[in-house]
């Protein structure tokens, strides 16, 4: 009887995960769609394709928009990216995470008394990223010149109604804000008022920030006028920002505030383009960024997953929600351990780390009746060639990081916050083909705005690790990129594109992407079903930002699961917190390929908005 009722059980949550309805209609489009974290850029976006660019072209417009709204991000913040080139059939990674300065190393951080870089000021931040990714996409994929893209960024630059999600960020912040010369100046239009924020509506002025982007497409104008190619103008702006007289005012500017930035460390910054890493689930290409992101632990999910049958536990039932916390704790805490810089040595086990066989052996180590607190990373060389070179800290591993659990907690809001912290989403896709999916992060509110440039400043440095026995591969050094959580997604179908997704929030990304690519394939939801619905949020790897600390069996479920299922987990050895979204926001794209045309899903929790044609 208990059989058959859990199979009614299990039937009825599937039935009604594929019906169910939506808060927000889906978004359909034949000729193009663009989506992203605010309304206005997506309109940024839809105006650049309706001037006929492709889709890196409204990616780029999309981009510089967001970082003019402070999006969760900023100018001087850092941008990674997939993108699909139809003419020749392959997924490319865009690579454009900031370096950590000249002097930055973990005697100088620990000489300060600091376990971990700073999560705010010009000692949290790595050189720009953000600038020479659009500069690079928009020069070697995308078709129209800089100044167009950036016509949107630089009428919203000049003044723009602001909204009030950014608006009450920054009058939260305002403490700190006062710490810094330029960003008071930026941020607090009304000093010595009561708010000393901009209110919502209000029109939100970034003069010094107007002046930099004129500059750039100044840059690009004199080099077409001494006839160099689009390519080549470009890249004319590129060096302006890196080598030029911005890069001189980022530089002094920042190191007026105590910052390390060199003219070498900006001029030896590059943008690397990619191959990404990918694995198979049932059919379905996923691609994801490597190792210097944390993209690679849904590929190793997935390739757990693969060997259980999640659609037959049914669509949000306890076995389900347990299978995916355990399978997110294995894929994590491979994270926590094993990835970094592949630009810097020692070289991470990514081969060994997506080995199927690796999967099957992680995955029987599920305890099927509770949650199991001490997990360990594995030792992924077994499946390549080589040995671990650090065994000696993976016995130490947990006793490690022991002193960190605090396992009766559940989150606070300020770990929550940080947990959370940063990033916007760009998904852009044309009929030709082209397809983008960015995850653009760093300089959020409340960021150190470096000199007159307007360009707030990254706070990526928090995410390195300044111990070897933490973090062998994700050590602080100068020159080098801090494993970050930032995670666009890419699938393809019999070759052809299938889904693009992202979603901000620091640590959460891939745990809310993993249940919305299942949500889509195992379940059969739309891509606006799949970004509304109710999923889990697991706090038991390691913190990227802050203090790093894992809160064991914390979980945060949406508060309209069922009353059974909540109790099972507890009994379980969960510390569930309830809350009314969980689920993002995400955004993505379906590729309908038998009527050629998109779906376009965009959440129902935060401000993300899309539009299509």
């Amino acid at each position: 009887m208990r059989i058959i009722l859990t199979i009614l059980i299990c039937f009825f949550l599937s039935e009604a995960a594929i019906s169910q309805k939506t808060e927000k209609p889906p978004l359909h489009g034949r000729h193009w769609m663009a989506i992203t974290g605010k309304p206005l850029a997506a309109t940024a976006g839809s105006m650049i394709f309706q001037q006929g660019g492709n889709a890196v072209d409204a990616a780029c417009g999309m981009l510089a928009a967001t970082c003019t709204m402070w999006d969760v991000l900023s100018w001087g913040g850092e941008t990674q990216a997939l993108i699909y080139n139809p003419n020749t059939g392959k997924v490319i990674g865009i690579n454009a995470l900031g370096v950590a300065p000249t002097g930055a190393t973990p005697e100088y951080y620990k000489e300060k008394g600091m376990d971990f870089p700073p999560e705010f000021g010009p000692l949290a931040a790595v050189t720009p990223g953000t600038p020479g990714g659009l500069f690079t996409m928009l020069a070697e994929y995308g078709t129209m010149s800089l100044a167009d893209v950036l016509a949107p960024a630089i009428e919203m630059a000049e003044g723009y109604p602001i909204e009030a999600q950014t608006a009450n960020s920054i009058e939260r912040s305002k403490d700190r804000i006062r710490e810094w010369k330029y960003s008071r100046d930026v941020f607090l239009v009304h000093q010595g008022e009561e708010r000393e924020a901009p209110h919502a509506g209000e029109i939100f002025r970034q003069a010094d920030l107007h002046a930099t982007l004129l500059k750039l497409v100044e840059a690009e104008k004199k080099a077409l006028e001494g006839g160099k190619s689009r390519k080549e103008a470009i890249y004319a702006a590129y060096d302006r920002f890196y080598r030029g007289d911005i890069a001189e005012e980022i530089v002094r500017g920042t190191r007026e505030g105590g910052g390390l930035f060199t003219m070498e460390d900006l001029d030896k910054w590059q943008v690397y383009i990619e191959e990404p890493v990918s694995t198979n689930y049932k059919g379905i290409d996923v691609y994801k960024l490597t190792s210097w992101v944390q993209g690679p632990v849904l590929l190793q999910a997935l390739n757990m997953l693969e060997n259980i049958d999640v659609k037959e536990m049914g669509y949000n039932s306890t076995r389900y929600l347990h299978t995916l916390y355990q399978v997110m704790n294995l894929a994590f805490a491979d994270r926590d351990f094993y990835y970094g810089d592949p630009y810097f040595p020692p070289e991470e086990p990514m081969e060994g780390l997506l080995s199927k066989d690796y999967a099957r052996e992680r995955v029987k180590l599920i305890n099927p009746d509770k949650n199991e607190e001490e997990v360990m990373p594995g030792d992924p060389y077994k499946y390549q060639e080589g040995e671990n070179p650090f065994r000696n800290y993976l016995e130490k591993w947990y006793d490690k990081s022991a002193a960190l659990f605090e396992p009766a907690q559940i989150p606070d809001a300020e770990h929550e916050a940080s947990f959370t912290a940063g990033t916007t989403t760009i998904q852009a896709a044309d009929a030709e083909g082209w397809v983008v999916s960015v995850t653009p992060s760093g300089g959020w509110v409340p960021a150190y705005i470096a000199g007159k440039t307007g360009v707030g400043l990254s706070q990526r440095m928090q995410s390195f690790v300044l111990d070897a026995s933490e973090n062998p591969y994700n050590v602080l050094e100068p020159g080098k990129r801090p494993r970050a959580t930032l995670t666009p997604s890419l699938a393809l179908k019999d070759g052809k594109p299938f889904l693009s997704f992202a979603v901000q929030g620091g640590d959460i990304q891939d745990q809310v992407l993993l249940q919305f690519f299942l949500n889509v394939v195992e379940f059969g939801m739309t891509v606006q079903e799949a970004t509304e619905a109710a999923n889990i949020i697991s706090f038991q790897m390691r913190n990227s930002f802050g203090d790093h600390s894992p809160k064991p069996g914390s979980v945060q479920m949406r508060n309209d699961m069922p009353p059974w299922v909540l109790d099972e987990l507890r009994e379980m050895g969960y510390r569930i917190d309830l809350r009314k979204h969980t689920s993002g926001p995400i955004n993505a794209i379906y590729f309908d390929t038998e009527n050629k045309t998109f779906w376009g899903g965009s959440s129902n929790y935060g401000e993300d908005y899309g539009i299509g044609w």
